[in-house]
């Protein structure tokens, strides 16, 4: 009579030797992430107990699956993977990815088109998670497959599901904070409001709709707390910015701040943004929050290690990343999911004090 003996799965290996799974991953497939001692104690111990590794070619055979996920990227993977959001919010996948036997393929939407390489592509992965698209990029887009397990991140796209922040309640919270220091002008600086590379101020006409776009949430927040405030902002004083970069968001800072009419509060849909809009501001010898106040958006490291400090919506990138991995593996419900933010006091925009 044959004995039925259970297969070893990298999990109950991994809790045997009291060790992560990713370092029994990394014995076997990335020999340089340990030391040769440990590594092969951890293969010794694996021999002995019958386990001979993850095989991802026997993995796809047997289940159907290749174990691979392809991470579709808005801007140029130079840029994401310097970009402190783009960043973190890949760490937190990795981490879940990694402890799953899972691999993830970078691609860059600028660069996928409808040709045999991402044919090739789109066969090699068993999904795609689709990260802060634009709607002009979902045109046509090679990567919306019907066949394919297909998640949408800081982005809206019909048919799929959706991991996302609260941008519109966000916005309004640290707009509403901003103004009760009850500014006389004020200045939005947007991110990606326009299909457009240039530093621009908007026409309303040109702007993309809100339900795709979270840069529209946001501005839509913005507005819902200078309304309640009967403050409005006219087109002329909102700019554009097309990347998360400071050359630009400078470039807007300055144009904003030499205004006849100097705005007495920069809106920035961005930490990156806000942080350029305040260098911006004490190079024209302005003092912030004296002269000038500045919130930002995302609480990314930098905006509490400056001075001024950047007050802003903190929205939790890590956890968003392992959510959306949780979510393509099945681990959490197939739904659409938006995590909550959190409004950070700091120094560019701090709190009013009552009078004694």
């Amino acid at each position: 009579m044959t004995k039925n003996i259970k297969k070893l799965t990298l999990k109950d290996v991994a809790e045997r030797l009291n060790v992560s799974t990713a370092t029994i991953s990394n014995a076997f497939n990335r020999p340089d992430q340990l030391s040769a001692h440990l590594r092969e104690n951890i293969l010794s111990e694996c021999e002995k107990m019958g386990y001979f590794g993850p095989n991802a070619a026997a993995r796809s055979l047997r289940t159907g699956r290749t174990g691979i996920v392809g991470i579709v990227l808005s801007d140029d993977l130079s840029y994401s993977l310097t970009d402190p959001v783009a960043n973190q919010f890949l760490k937190g996948m990795a981490e879940v990815f990694e402890a799953n036997e899972y691999n993830m393929l970078l691609l860059s939407s600028d660069h996928v088109e409808q040709d045999a390489q991402s044919r090739m592509q789109s066969s090699m992965v068993d999904g795609f998670i689709v990260y802060g698209h634009k709607p002009q990029q979902c045109i046509n887009a090679p990567w919306l497959m019907p066949n394919k397990n297909i998640i949408t991140v800081d982005s809206f796209i019909p048919g799929t599901t959706s991991v996302n922040i609260e941008n519109h309640s966000g916005a309004y919270r640290v707009a509403n904070h901003a103004l009760q220091h009850k500014p006389e002008s004020v200045a939005i600086l947007g991110l990606s409001l326009l299909d457009t590379d240039r530093v621009c101020r908007i026409r309303e006409d040109e702007l993309f709709d809100r339900a795709a776009s979270i840069s529209i949430q946001r501005l839509h927040g913005y507005f819902e707390a200078l309304e309640e405030h009967e403050l409005s902002v006219p087109s002329e004083h909102i700019w554009n910015i097309p990347e998360n970069n400071h050359k630009q968001a400078y470039q807007a800072a300055r144009e904003a701040l030499t205004m006849a009419q100097r705005p007495q509060l920069l809106l920035c849909m961005s930490d990156c943004i806000a942080i350029a809009a305040v260098q911006a501001a004490l190079h024209l010898g302005l003092r912030v929050p004296e002269d000038l106040q500045v919130v930002g958006f995302d609480g990314i490291a930098e905006s509490a290690n400056i001075h001024p400090s950047i007050t802003t919506i903190h929205q939790h990138t890590v956890e968003k990343g392992r959510v959306a991995a949780e979510v393509f593996l099945g681990l959490r419900e197939a739904r659409d999911v938006v995590l909550e933010t959190e409004l950070v006091v700091r120094e560019s925009c701090p709190s009013i004090t009552e009078p004694a």
